[in-house]
């Protein structure tokens, strides 16, 4: 098992500070954030007066992140796949004329909402381009998170780019074609991300990096950040894995391996060329604060505009291919259907989401935690043990003085 230290650049120390941003221009700023998502860049959308400021953000009335699953298709067979994703598209999808209001809904929230499109492979959708261009002018900003597949051929990556897509999201699990092929299930899978991730490059499209964390890939992740590196990507969003469809046979890293992880994430932030953001773990945000500050000191957004305090429900919200809202697409418990209830009305008014939104309703050591103002925890890896999106992450290492209560489920110290 590597140590932190082994881990960075140079021996560099496991001391942690708050992660430091790239250098950025006027495409390849600011983000993101939250569970599962691709990442905004600063500059404004064709049609719009400009992304609004993260930190100016009231989660309780729109999400930072809203993620659109246009299609549950996909011709890949990922280990960790949440969708559990099929070769043919769901009879049940949105329609576009159905996605149209929907992306009119989104832009209700407000000025430069964040849409998302993913998958499944949202290529598997022939009107792709009409959604992105509809989406565009409705003033929204559009990314993308396609899958590596033989169909995201360079011409489609400049399609994209030109129908308004203004950033795209790549999934990397592995830093040779030998591993991230069997990950994905599918030989030739590495060789097309990387050339779509040139493509993305060449066609000046702000490129962000997915990787996946679970016992299968973590011993590769000093690999994989040169790689990103190589790459030219704006963003490594490293995601530790939510046991929910196929991820459920998976193996996570225990916890301790977390903390490990988390630290070295840190340290990888303040030299690498690109930003580091964690999905399913804000407990990297508690690391980084025990070991530079105290919580009450914790900032509101990391330096390259990523809200600090997203989670599943709070600041971010999923709708699935047949219309349902869900806090987090590792979190499939609904608020409703959009086709029949306002996308809003839901993500601002259901009990849902309103719990989700405060802290003072978690259970467990979760909610005896002095860093629950900041962290929280993942609350879709609490309901994919419990059933209970309020109870304690079992990911979590850390134990608040003077709790003496249950340990969370599922927790594989």
């Amino acid at each position: 098992m590597f140590g932190v230290e082994s881990w960075g650049r140079g021996g560099q120390s496991a001391l942690m500070t708050a992660p430091t941003p790239p250098p950025t221009d006027s495409r390849r700023g600011s983000e993101r954030g939250g569970p599962d998502d691709a990442s905004p860049p600063d500059g404004p959308p064709s049609g719009s007066g400009g992304p609004p400021d993260p930190s100016s953000i009231e989660t309780s009335r729109r999400p930072f992140v809203l993620v659109w699953e246009v299609t549950q298709a996909c011709d890949l067979a990922c280990d960790h796949c949440r969708a559990d994703a099929q070769p043919a598209r769901h009879p049940d999808e949105l329609t576009t004329d159905e996605g149209k209001r929907l992306l009119d809904q989104a832009r209700s929230f407000g000025p430069g909402q964040l849409v998302v499109l993913s998958g499944g492979d949202p290529l598997a959708r022939p009107d792709l381009r009409e959604l992105v261009e509809y989406g565009t002018e409705q003033g929204l900003r559009m990314t993308l998170t396609p899958s590596g597949t033989a169909s995201l051929t360079p011409s489609v990556v400049g399609d994209l780019e030109s129908a308004g897509i203004e950033r795209l999201a790549l999934s990397l699990d592995g830093a040779s074609a030998e591993s991230h092929d069997e990950f994905r299930g599918e030989s030739g899978s590495f060789e097309q991300t990387v050339e779509a991730a040139q493509a993305a490059r060449e066609a000046d499209l702000p490129l962000q990096i997915n990787t996946t964390v679970c016992a299968a890939t973590v011993d590769e992740l000093p690999d994989i950040r040169e790689l990103v590196a190589d790459l030219g990507a704006v963003l490594w969003s490293v995601f530790f894995l939510v046991p929910v469809g196929r991820g459920r046979v998976l193996d996570p890293v225990s916890p301790a391996r977390a903390e490990e992880v988390m630290a070295w994430l840190s340290a990888v932030s303040e030299r690498a060329p690109f930003g580091v953001k964690t999905t399913e773990a804000p407990h990297y945000r508690r690391v980084a604060v025990q070991r530079t500050r105290d919580a009450s000191e914790a900032p509101d957004a990391d330096g390259i505009g990523r809200r600090l305090g997203i989670t599943a429900g709070d600041g971010f919200a999923f709708v699935s291919h047949t219309g349902e809202l869900y806090p987090s697409g590792f979190l499939p418990e609904s608020a409703g259907n959009v086709r029949e209830a306002s996308l809003t009305e839901r993500y601002r008014e259901s009990d849902l989401f309103e719990s989700l939104r405060d802290p003072d309703r978690l259970r467990g050591k979760c909610g005896a935690c002095e860093f629950k103002h900041i962290c929280g925890g993942s609350r879709s890896r609490a309901y994919a043990h419990t059933g209970d999106p309020l109870s304690s992450d079992p990911l979590c290492a850390y134990v608040p003085d003077g709790y003496h209560g249950p340990m969370p489920a599922g927790r594989a110290d």
